[in-house]
């Protein structure tokens, strides 16, 4: 890999660890073996973070906008909305590169050294499967919490109980290893939910990111907003030789001079550092000559 791309993989990674560090900071509901419960947790983090972590200290945006999409009255809900359209128009997908914890572990078991033949850098279908995580984020976080509530209006979380690997490794795991009373009420939802976890992993060690590509509603929503949103790529025509140094060491699948802000960029910024002309440019707000 180019020294270029290895340093600025590097310095992703510190940051990446930093906000999961930051995020996850309280320290002693490990040892408690309790969620943190104070006002900071009605903020919610931009990424993927289970609010039953131990260490959360702030909300999941996909979590609380279940709970609370279902009633009209609870203002929270327009909050949680509200701020997931504020990042995505900021940053769009760069939080799903720079500012996801799970994103983080999933980019690391990438890592993890396979023989070639089980690397999977595509396969048949691939582009078609991408389309998955917007049903997900359609049916389950948003239409069925919307219209199956408890009294008080809080729609069910379906997506966190029935899907989420994150909130299985962050949350499950580590309250039901640290509470004897949960371990006692464990039954066939919590294996189904580690059943996930386990193929998730497995596949992360041998597809980069298929949580990101496949199933995740928040890189759903964000995706949305990469073609507008202030944070963008632009590749400068002028520049660019189309040698396919970007698009050859795009792990997403993304090919920068066709569409520098496609959906499916989390703007991780290799395609930036392996170009031999420095073609590809980080820029505010759209250019006007911009297509």
């Amino acid at each position: 890999m180019d020294k270029k791309v290895k340093k600025s993989e590097r310095f992703r990674h510190f940051f990446q660890v930093l906000w999961a560090v930051i995020t996850n900071s309280y320290l002693i509901g490990f040892v408690r073996g309790k969620i943190y419960q104070g006002k900071i947790k009605n903020v919610c983090v931009p990424g993927m973070n289970c609010y039953s972590c131990p260490g959360a200290v702030a909300a999941c945006p996909i979590g609380a906008l279940q709970a609370t999409i279902g009633s009209y009255e609870y203002k929270f809900a327009f909050y949680v909305a509200g701020f997931m359209i504020l990042v995505g128009t900021i940053m769009g997908r760069f939080v799903c590169g720079w500012l996801c914890p799970f994103g983080l572990i999933q980019d690391l078991l990438n890592k993890i050294p396979l023989p070639s033949k089980l690397k999977v850098h595509t396969f048949k279908g691939d582009k078609q499967l991408r389309w998955l995580k917007y049903v997900i984020l359609l049916v389950f976080v948003i239409l069925l919490p919307l219209y199956l509530t408890d009294m008080i209006g809080q729609g069910y979380p379906w997506f966190c109980k029935l899907i989420c690997p994150v909130g299985t490794l962050e949350g499950g795991i580590p309250l039901v290893l640290l509470n004897e009373a949960m371990r006692a009420t464990v039954g066939w939802l919590y294996a189904w939910k580690n059943i996930i976890l386990v193929v998730t992993i497995l596949l992360s060690i041998m597809i980069y990111r298929p949580f990101c590509k496949y199933i995740c509603p928040l890189g759903a929503i964000y995706s949305l907003f990469n073609p507008v949103s202030i944070l963008r790529y632009r590749v400068d025509s002028e520049k660019c030789v189309n040698c396919g140094a970007c698009a050859n060491v795009c792990k997403m699948g993304c090919n920068p001079v066709n569409n520098a802000n496609s959906l499916e960029c989390i703007r991780c910024g290799k395609c930036k550092a392996i170009c031999p002309t420095s073609a590809i440019k980080i820029q505010l707000f759209k250019n006007k000559a911009e297509k």
